[in-house]
């Protein structure tokens, strides 16, 4: 993995991830469609979360909430998306035992500043990125027309996100700073993702 790689949403990939997802993960994800959805919806709640409170911890950096505020709002018409079609379905929103992917990702970001903004910027970025990887396995290869299609829908918007995160990035610290940590946050990622979590998750 170097620099050279970049945003390729035509294989359904966002190649700065270190590794791909396993046909174990999806054989299991495939098998688990309700409990996939319930933790998808918890996914995207998550996710406008993390954006507000990155906009009030850098409340006062010109340009950021003006990015961050849409995509907290866009997260949560995700989330009522994935909301709906559980609901349709008869069923709702339940507490899920939480893999340990997000919490082990986030230990990696640095305590101090301006690394710890650098470091959420990226990790955010490899997020979305591995969501994209994920929800494009799943828009081909789920046999459930709806979820196809409900995943196929969401693929621009988790890539446009990916490239939101790393362009904050670009726009507040050198490339030559950025890229190598990038990497080092790609192959920590990816071995986190080396062992299957027992239960059906979007990063497990």
């Amino acid at each position: 993995m170097n620099a050279g790689f970049g945003l390729n949403t035509s294989q359904g990939r966002i190649k700065w991830l270190a590794s791909s997802t396993s046909d174990a993960w999806l054989e299991q994800a495939i098998a688990n469609p309700i409990e996939l959805l319930i933790d998808h919806a918890h996914c995207e709640r998550k996710a406008a979360g993390s954006a507000v409170q990155m906009m009030f911890r850098y409340l006062c950096d010109p340009g950021l909430a003006e990015v961050l505020s849409p995509l907290a709002r866009e997260e949560l018409e995700h989330f009522e998306i994935v909301l709906n079609l559980l609901i349709s379905r008869g069923n709702y929103l339940e507490p899920l035992a939480a893999p340990p992917y997000g919490a082990l990702l986030l230990k990696q970001t640095r305590k101090t500043e301006p690394e710890r903004m650098l470091d959420s910027f990226l990790v955010a970025a490899l997020i979305e990125a591995r969501s994209h990887e994920r929800m494009s396995l799943l828009a081909t290869h789920s046999p459930d027309n709806e979820l196809r299609k409900l995943y196929g829908n969401l693929l621009a918007s988790e890539a446009r996100h990916f490239g939101l995160f790393l362009k904050l990035a670009e726009e507040r610290f050198e490339k030559e700073l950025i890229f190598p940590r990038l990497e080092s946050l790609a192959f920590e990622e990816a071995r986190i993702l080396s062992t299957l979590y027992p239960q059906p998750r979007m990063h497990s």
